[in-house]
């Protein structure tokens, strides 16, 4: 686990994280634009699904556990055992009794973990380019904690961006352009 926790949060570069993320909004963006109709239909049912949101769920519950079982704890070493327990009880608690737009959370949570990989790899580098991916993990943050807390937002986000075929189609342009610049970045200037 030792391994996993230190790829994750001490050996990803800022090219490694700039390519990788670059492809995957122009893939995720590019599937948007020429397979319209079904992920039309698959954003719709999103915030309802929940096998996909347990799925999401059991991925962010072993990265929190990773990253607290390998983290240097400091003085709150004593308490890892009992922080550890605790996880395993709320995501038990929280996959089985909070089933209302489970999705949306465990995408909010997931997130807001993903962020910090992308903030350490990004810290204290030199090309002002890096910004590209300071401000999408500031973004995933603040859209994390929106989906935790109010997961109806995400409906709403997405029944505003299917309302019109121009709207979905602003909307992937937009992120298939902000996934090219980040992946240009990465080859330029990484």
């Amino acid at each position: 686990m030792k391994a996993v926790y230190d790829a994750l949060y001490y050996d990803l570069t800022l090219k490694t994280v700039g390519l990788g993320l670059g492809a995957l909004l122009i893939v995720a963006h590019l599937l948007i634009l020429l397979k319209r109709d079904s992920t039309q239909a698959w954003l719709k049912a999103l915030p309802r699904n929940e096998g996909l949101g347990m799925w999401i769920l059991a991925i962010d519950f072993a990265w929190c556990f990773l990253v607290w079982s390998e983290m240097d704890l400091g003085e709150f070493i004593n308490i890892k055992k009992s922080v550890q327990v605790g996880l395993v009880i709320g995501f038990l608690g929280f996959g089985f009794y909070v089933r209302e737009f489970l999705a949306v959370r465990a995408i909010g949570l997931f997130l807001i973990l993903l962020a910090c990989p992308v903030l350490n790899a990004a810290f204290l580098q030199p090309p002002v380019t890096r910004l590209l991916l300071v401000f999408l993990a500031y973004a995933w943050i603040i859209k994390g904690m929106f989906y935790v807390g109010m997961p109806y937002l995400m409906r709403d986000g997405i029944d505003w961006v299917l309302t019109t075929p121009s709207r979905l189609k602003m909307a992937a342009m937009a992120g298939l352009v902000y996934g090219m610049a980040v992946l240009i970045c990465a080859v330029l200037f990484y």
